[in-house]
Parts: structure tokens; sequence; C-alpha cells
């Protein structure tokens, strides 16, 4: 069914100019009532003076509320939104993360160590990582959990390839990344590549997100946003040239 103008024409317009009749009268019969630009006049204030924060732009008390009523909690705390970075999950009066770009401000061994994974995994060869991987309590560690007695064959059958050249070419991009420096003057003293392993990702500046792209899928970031940190593959170096990890996870 068509509707335009021809239907509309047909409504009586003697009901509706009564109903316009009726709802004037209603609002003249409401004394109670009163415009917008008359609210500063209404009635019982005390004193009868004008009600502040009104059209004309007068000020309204210190804090921006009326007297009586309690100040909402701001949005964004101002101490949150200075751009510092933080580990995921601490508090806000926690250090915040220092990420470190010059190689050289590391500690010799472990720029040395550092440089041997760079030469062995740019080789193509997995072999080559294994004489830096140590050996019993020393082992580098490649899983979450039990220590494996073959961490080469293990990063071979972690790799999307028969020979490891994925898991090769991960590790290189893991440690082309800046670094961070964590605990300090404890056990678990560390130099920790990719940065983004103790960075809060929901804080990343744009050329972060490229650098963290260069590692990982646009999908991959939004799952670990969505889980609260950074979970693919870390690796980690003691200040004394030790490898201790290089795993995958939370």
């Amino acid at each position: 069914m068509r509707i335009g103008k021809e239907k509309v024409s047909r409504i009586p317009l003697a009901p509706v100019m009564l109903a316009f009749s009726l709802a004037a009268g209603s609002l003249a019969l409401a004394p109670s009532a009163y415009a917008l630009s008359e609210l500063h006049k209404i009635p019982g204030q005390p004193n009868d003076q004008p009600a502040q924060g009104n059209a004309q732009g007068q000020s309204q008390p210190q804090g921006g509320t009326t007297p009586g009523v309690p100040m909402a909690d701001p949005l964004v705390n101002s101490q949150n939104s200075q751009g510092v970075d933080k580990t995921p999950g601490t508090q806000d009066n926690s250090k915040p993360v220092e990420v470190i770009h010059d190689i050289s401000k590391a500690p010799e061994p472990v720029r040395k160590m550092r440089q041997q994974i760079v030469e062995a995994a740019a080789s193509g060869d997995l072999e080559r990582l294994r004489p830096l991987m140590g050996a019993g309590a020393e082992q580098t560690q490649v899983t979450v959990g039990e220590p494996t007695d073959d961490p080469i064959g293990t990063l071979k059958d972690l790799s999307g390839d028969p020979d490891g050249d994925e898991i090769l070419a991960i590790m290189l991009d893991i440690v082309s990344t800046g670094f961070v420096h964590v605990g300090q003057g404890t056990p678990e003293d560390m130099y920790v590549w990719p940065y983004f392993a103790e960075k809060d990702l929901k804080s990343l500046t744009p050329p972060e997100r490229v650098e963290l792209l260069r590692i990982v899928t646009a999908g991959d970031l939004s799952d670990m946003q969505e889980f609260g940190g950074y979970n693919f593959y870390r690796l980690g170096i003691t200040p004394d040239g030790k490898w201790k990890f290089f795993t995958a996870g939370d």
C-alpha cells in the first residue's frame, strides 16, 4: 500500500485543531511549569538569588557542582594518564618499565651472548644454538614447566617447518627489539627480549604497535590485549651471560 500525500490529505482537520486547543489550555493552567530560561527566577530559592551556572555563563561553586551534591569520581585518573609504562598487573605506584634500545647499555656478557644467538639463528642451522644452551641445571629453558632433555629437538618440534627455520626467524625478530632489565638485586635478575613482555599492551604508542606487529599478527595483538599481556616468545639472559630461557606464554 503506498502512503503519500493523497492519504495524508484525508485526515480530518477539526479533531486535530481541537487537540491543539486543549493542549494550549492545559499549558496555561500549569503555573508550576517554568521555561529553562526562567529557572533562575523560581520562587522559593533563598533570597530569590539567581541560580549559578545559568545560560549566561555565570560561574558555578568551586568544584563545578551545586552545594550538597557529592562530586563524581573522574573518569580518568590524572596520575594514570601521563603515558608512564607499567608492567601488566602492577600497582600505580610501581616502578615504570625502562625500555632499552641501545644494546651497549647491557653488560658485556649479555651483549656477547645475544650476538652469538643472532649469528647462530641467522645461519639457518638450529644445531648452532646447542653450545649456547648449557646443560643440566644451567640448560636453557625452552618449555614452560618441566625441562626437556633435548632443547634443540623441542625447538624443532615447535617450529612450523621441519627444519626449525621458523623458530630461528622468530628468535631473530625477538632479539631485534628493545629489551628491559628486570629483577635487579634478586635471583631473577635478567635482561629480557622483547620489552613487550613487561609492558602494558594497551599503552603502546603507534611505533611500538608497529614493532610488535613485526613479531605477531594483528589478531594475536588483539587477543593479547584481551588476555592482559604479551604471551608470545620471550628470551632472557642473566647479567653474567647465561641464556636462561626462550619460551612462549604469560
